[in-house]
This record gives C-alpha cells, sequence and structure tokens, in this order.
C-alpha cells in the first residue's frame, strides 16, 4: 500500500523535488506519505476531486476537523506546506489557475516560550573564562568558539571532520545539515587563527575534527553539552545555557547588528520560506562581512 504509486501528477511532482529541488532521500519518503494521508481524508469529503482542485474551503474544512481531531497545529502546518509546494508545482504545469493554499499559515495561539541568549557581554565572559594552556583547554575551548562564532549545531559541530576546514577560503564546510543541506560558513579572524593553532595540536591527523580525551572517538552530542555546561559553570552565567543557546545568540547578535535577515539564514542552515533561491543575490561578498562582526569578541578579551 505504501510503495503504491499515486496520481502521475504527484508522482511527476516527487520526481522534480528529487531530481531538480535535490531534496533528501527521506525528505521525498515524508512528502509521499503526507500527500498520500491527505489525498485518502480529502477523498472522503471530496470523492474524485483532485488536491489541486480543491477549494480554499475544503482545506479549511479538513484543518478544522483534524484539529478537533487532537491534531497539533505543528504537523498540520508541516502537512500544508508539503499540499502547497504540489499546488504550486500543479499551477506551474498548467493543472489548475491558482494555488489556493499560497500565502495560508496556521497560527499557534500556544504562547511562545522565549528561547536563552545570551547578551554580547556574557557572550565574552564564556570565552574569556575558557582556558588554552593545553590540547584538552584548546579543544573545549575550540568547540564553544564554533559553536557561537559559526552558528553550529550541536551534531554538525561534532560531524566535523579535519577536511571540512577549507584553509585556502578561511571557511568550515557542513557537510550533513538539517534536512541533509550543505553549507560553508566563514570564520571570524580570531577564532580562524585559534582554529589553525588547534588543528596544529592535531599534528596532520586526519578524521574527526573533535575526539574523546581517553578512548580517541568521535564526541557526541552529551559531551558537547557537559563542555558548554562546564564553561557556563566557570563564567558564573545563570539560566540554562545549552550549545542550541549559543547557536541562537549567533544568530541574534548579527541580527542586532543590522546584517540581513536572508545572510543570517543562510549562514544558519535554516529553510527560509522562499528556499528556491529567491535571495540568493543578498549574500554575495556579505557572508564574509557578517560573521566578521563577531570577530571583536575575541580581539578584544585579554590574552591567557
Amino acid at each position: 500500500m505504501e510503495n503504491e504509486a499515486l496520481d502521475p501528477l504527484v508522482e511527476g511532482y516527487l520526481a522534480y523535488a528529487k531530481d531538480v529541488r535535490r531534496n533528501a532521500a527521506r525528505t521525498i519518503v515524508d512528502v509521499r506519505c503526507t500527500l498520500r494521508h491527505v489525498t485518502t481524508a480529502m477523498a472522503k469529503r471530496r470523492p474524485g476531486v483532485p488536491l489541486w482542485k480543491l477549494s480554499l474551503e475544503d482545506y479549511l474544512r479538513w484543518v478544522d476537523g483534524a484539529r478537533s481531531a487532537g491534531r497539533s497545529v505543528r504537523s498540520l502546518a508541516k502537512e500544508l506546506s508539503h499540499v502547497r509546494g504540489l499546488l504550486n508545482y500543479a499551477w506551474r504545469s498548467g493543472r489548475t489557475d491558482r494555488n489556493v493554499l499560497d500565502g495560508f499559515e496556521l497560527q499557534d495561539s500556544k504562547q511562545r516560550i522565549e528561547v536563552r541568549t545570551l547578551e554580547l557581554e556574557e557572550a565574552k565572559r564564556l570565552v574569556g573564562c575558557l582556558g588554552r594552556r593545553t590540547s584538552e583547554e584548546r579543544k573545549k575551548r575550540m568547540m564553544i568558539l564554533l559553536l557561537y562564532g559559526c552558528g553550529l549545531r550541536t551534531g554538525e559541530l561534532c560531524a566535523l571532520d579535519v577536511t571540512d576546514v577549507d584553509r585556502e577560503k578561511q571557511e568550515v564546510i557542513v557537510r550533513h545539515g538539517k534536512g541533509d543541506r550543505a553549507r560553508t560558513i566563514p570564520v571570524p579572524e580570531g577564532v580562524w587563527t585559534e582554529l589553525l593553532g588547534y588543528l596544529g595540536d592535531r599534528q596532520g591527523k586526519r578524521g574527526a575534527l573533535f575526539r574523546t580525551q581517553v578512548k580517541k572517538a568521535r564526541i557526541d552530542s552529551a559531551e558537547v553539552c557537559e563542555v558548554v555546561t562546564e564553561a557556563v559553570k566557570q563564567a558564573g552565567l545563570e539560566g540554562a545555557i545549552t550549545p542550541k543557546t549559543l547557536r541562537h545568540a549567533f544568530g541574534t547578535h548579527l541580527m542586532d547588528e543590522g546584517v540581513d535577515v536572508a545572510v543570517i539564514s543562510s549562514l544558519m542552515g535554516h529553510r527560509g520560506p522562499q528556499e528556491t533561491g529567491v535571495y540568493l543575490h543578498a549574500l554575495a561578498g556579505k557572508k564574509e562581512q557578517a560573521v566578521d562582526r563577531l570577530a571583536r569578541l575575541d580581539s578584544e578579551e585579554d590574552g591567557q
């Protein structure tokens, strides 16, 4: 049943998503599952009417019924996003005169919890408390610097290899970000200097950029959390500060500096509403300038 082919237009859209948009295999599976589920649900309401021929009112009734059945706004918003992509494809293919879901978004009525971030002075204190006398201290310091200075996710930091550091372009390469999207991130000058020093500690060894001290295996998310917790305690900072807090601070501080939201989205590997590349013209020459605004963090601290 799960492998049964869908309508030819839907199969064409999935092929387009795979071959042209280069969506990850697991994303294609997710979209296929959604379109199969929504097609089945809508067939009970409007038998024989394909998804791209339904009205906005049809979708609103479906959403209302799903919400009454206990479905979350988040899960429904994800499914609507998948259907919206199909309807846009159908519109471009001339199978419908409009995308009825274009511009339609679900809003969660629940109050959002404000995410903890760091003030710039707190970030300076955090980095300033980190030693660099031993190789282990330099490793932990480098982990914090990359989390904050490059906005890496915990998993992305753990997955970095030595070969992911581009010495010619002064960048780190995230090969498999969220959604299996790759990206490159310019490294601030002060962080780059320390990164080169850390690579010197590795003495040309390849493989994982960060390894555990005891078994010399690739670090995992638990160790990253321990390093951050230890540094937060040493810096005397209060509140729940996690690796994600450092990533959030990266984006927040760039935004505070007036950096274009599209540039920040690219640096952080976000999937924005205009993921197709409409805003890519804004990136030329700006990514390096944007990250360098954080370089003063390292230049202003006292040498250790």
